[in-house]
């Protein structure tokens, strides 16, 4: 799963039972969901990995935890505006504008339901 939250970019995966990996491209966006969720989580970092940090939760309240942080920042009424207001995510923004087009160009080739 993506997630794009004004934390950071996370992807989040599950690799055994009861083991999930958070992992981010960038180390302060761990850092800053891992205290938002009061985990104490090592932040591991993979040089050669896709996502070069990621932190190894082995349990579900953790992960549980985690989730209710993130739904916990959405306090803004349009999320690409909230991260080019906040310097810690700007460097994402342009990504963002690029996801949401090429995510609206599949949108516009639907035709409408009724």
């Amino acid at each position: 799963m993506w997630i794009a939250s004004k934390l950071g970019f996370y992807s989040i995966v599950q690799k055994d039972t009861n083991e999930w990996h958070v992992r981010a491209r960038d180390r302060d966006d761990l850092v800053r969901l891992t205290a938002s969720a009061y985990l104490s989580a090592e932040i591991q970092e993979w040089p050669a990995a896709d996502y070069r940090w990621r932190v190894i939760i082995r349990d579900q309240d953790q992960i549980r935890a985690i989730f209710q942080a993130l739904a916990g920042t959405i306090d803004y009424s349009n999320f690409k505006s909230e991260i080019g207001n906040r310097p810690d995510q700007r460097p994402k923004l342009e990504a963002y504008h690029t996801l949401w087009a090429n995510l609206y160009a599949i949108q516009r080739t639907k035709k409408p339901s009724q």
